[in-house]
């Protein structure tokens, strides 16, 4: 026997046995309640826990389907079945969408048990699916407060951390000049070994607060010329593309939502990466959008010397290098930086070969008008 505790909205004590009746046929050990007021039904469900409602229509005093106003606003979920004598079908349509689980004559008392079972499955589902985005958004609140728990770590270590290590590079590069030449070969080897790991060791201080700093603060999205970006990217570029001979191109590029100082960022690093990886030929840069739904797609190709394509995601990991410090300077930070920005503007990062040599990193961005309304916090 499944036990039902049930809470009748009836005034007919004879319809109210016959529900009983068909219901314990079919299987159900009944419990209930009995009200036939809007007065009394109130009082009944904030002070039980019930399964189900089965509510006549049309009632001396009140409408049965007024039940459903009463438990939205007690924010209840137990399913209600209009249990009634006559019932025209627009009625009964009406019925459903209001709310009601499902219409039962009571001359068709037959198909109360298996509605009953219904509506029972689809509360039981109901709960479920309201667990599980309950532990979702949980996980995502706990994630998200873990992530900026570790952004401000990476910020206060970083930043604490580099007076120490600025008198430690600093004393080594004094030691280096003052004793040079002085010890043997092997000593003035170890100077120079102390003093370049130092020198290191604060640029990848800097760099990580760099990235820690692009998580700090939330970030505002407005309507910013993408070329006008284009354009300070390139000035702050200007020594090395003029040293290496690079050509940069763009065709219209838009208007889109975007915080400035950060997109120039984006475009900044993906243009030195360019100029850097470059191959025999002098670099050779385009820069490109197109418009997809309500976000445009950008591109930055070049002709350099390409990614595998088994490192193509590695590349955006945070200190991740595919060359040796004797062949490109930098610590992997650049590609890390882009790919925080992108996603905190709502948008997506990757990277393609291209077929004729080189590489190409598409990022896209909601576009002016979209109505995307990103809340990033640190």
């Amino acid at each position: 026997m499944t036990k039902l505790h049930a809470l009748l909205v009836e005034d007919d004590p004879v319809d109210v046995e016959q529900v009983r009746i068909a219901l314990s046929k079919d299987g159900f050990e009944v419990t209930s309640e009995v009200t036939d007021t809007a007065e009394g039904f109130t009082r009944l469900i904030r002070t039980g826990a019930y399964d189900i409602i089965l509510a006549d229509y049309k009632l001396p005093q009140w409408r049965g389907m007024d039940a459903l106003d009463v438990l939205r606003r007690e924010n209840l979920d137990i399913p209600v079945i209009v249990v009634t004598g006559y019932l025209g079908e627009e009625r009964a349509v009406d019925c459903i969408k209001q709310g009601a689980t499902d219409c039962v004559l009571k001359d068709r008392m037959g198909r109360l048990s298996p509605s009953v079972r219904r509506a029972l499955e689809e509360k039981r589902l109901r709960k479920e699916r309201r667990d599980s985005e309950m532990e979702l958004a949980r996980k995502v609140e706990e994630l998200a407060r873990s992530n900026r728990d570790l952004e401000q770590f990476a910020y206060v270590a970083s930043h604490d951390l580099q007076e120490p290590l600025r008198m430690v590079a600093n004393y080594t590069q004094l030691l280096t000049e003052r004793y040079r030449g002085k010890f043997d070969e092997q000593a003035d080897k170890y100077l120079h070994y102390a003093a370049d790991g130092a020198l290191r060791m604060q640029a990848l201080i800097q760099d990580l607060l760099k990235f820690s700093r692009v998580g700090k603060h939330q970030v505002e999205l407005r309507p910013t010329e993408s070329r006008a970006i284009v354009e300070q990217a390139l000035a702050n570029l200007q020594a090395a593309i003029q040293e290496s001979g690079a050509l940069v191109e763009r065709s219209a590029i838009p208007v889109v939502m975007a915080d400035p100082s950060q997109l120039t960022q984006v475009f900044q690093n993906l243009i030195a990466n360019a100029i850097k990886f470059h191959g025999v030929e002098p670099p050779k840069v385009q820069i490109a959008a197109e418009k997809k739904g309500e976000q445009w797609e950008f591109a930055v190709s070049d002709n350099g010397i390409g990614i595998p394509a088994d490192q193509q995601q590695d590349i955006f990991v945070i200190f991740r290098r595919l060359h040796g410090r004797g062949e490109y300077d930098g610590n992997g930070i650049g590609l890390a930086i882009c790919k925080k920005i992108v996603e905190r503007h709502g948008g997506q990062i990757w990277v393609e070969a291209q077929a004729g040599g080189g590489s190409c990193f598409k990022f896209t961005l909601p576009a002016e008008h979209s109505r995307t309304t990103q809340a990033a916090h640190a």
